[in-house]
């Protein structure tokens, strides 16, 4: 055979081989996913929150999670629809909702918890709304649950309250509360259990708790694997301080019927298009 065919043939197994190593090296390599929780928290405490949570998911599916902490949720709720700017979010029913109708997004648990809010002060006991007209009230700022539900509990302008949404966290607006700056505080449900002085004003209908979604461009075999390591968080010892930050005892499997018609709540803000 002449020698030149020979080495040809020779380099040309060789150039097989390194692509095939190449290949196989390629397909080991994790993905990144980013990982957006609704702005609950200030960046930073979201950050030292959700980091448990963050490593967790990448040790148990091989995959690499980047959390992206929304700076509030102004920001949150304008950047909603945009295109390819997160694989998985942390939302409660009007967003899960709003993702999942709109944009095709995956719900693959929620909490075992409804939401549920409750206007909550340290005196008025027994008054009911009609004694907080023009008082002052906590709240994160809209268009968070705990704001929509607020406006839905005064759907008079003439009889609403001052809505002071500076809190940074729906904890904070409980202190906010106790240093006096305002008369009452819209909190979820669960946080105003943990404090047996705050007397509940009004407490709103209960909704399906906040949901874990998948973008529709995240593989199916990834979404099964996330959903498999959420569903049994609740046996981690390190994730036992995230599970109590947010008020759940664990995951269970959610579906998109549960939350059809949350969305109806965002109809009040600037932004939302009926469908």
């Amino acid at each position: 055979m002449n020698r030149h065919l020979l080495i040809a043939r020779h380099a040309m197994r060789r150039l097989c081989v390194l692509a095939a190593s190449l290949f196989a090296a390629g397909s080991s390599i994790a993905a990144e996913y980013r990982f957006s929780p609704e702005p609950i928290y200030a960046p930073d405490a979201a950050r030292a929150i959700y980091k448990p949570l963050v490593e967790y998911l990448a040790r148990e599916t091989g995959e690499k999670f980047v959390l992206v902490t929304p700076p509030n949720y102004g920001v949150y709720w304008r950047n909603i629809a945009t295109e390819n700017i997160t694989e998985f979010t942390l939302d409660e029913a009007h967003f899960a909702d709003y993702r999942i109708s709109r944009l095709g997004f995956v719900p693959l648990v929620r909490t075992a918890e409804p939401s549920s809010y409750t206007l909550a002060s340290l005196e008025y006991e027994g008054q009911g709304l009609g004694a907080l007209k023009d008082k002052r009230i906590a709240t994160m700022p809209a268009p968070s649950l705990g704001y929509a539900l607020l406006a839905q509990f005064y759907p008079n302008p003439i009889e609403q309250p001052r809505f002071m949404s500076t809190a940074r966290s729906w904890r904070d607006g409980v202190q906010i509360l106790f240093d006096g700056e305002v008369d009452a505080a819209i909190v979820p449900t669960w946080l105003k259990d943990t404090y047996p002085n705050l007397i509940s004003i009004h407490t709103s209908r209960q909704y399906p708790g906040p949901a874990l979604l998948a973008s529709p461009s995240v593989p199916v075999e990834v979404r099964d694997r996330v959903r498999a390591a959420l569903l049994k968080l609740a046996d981690e010892p390190d994730l036992a301080e995230l599970l109590l930050e947010i008020g759940v005892t664990r995951f269970v499997p959610a579906t998109p019927e549960e939350y059809a018609g949350s969305q109806e709540l965002l109809s009040g803000f600037h932004g939302y298009k009926s469908q």
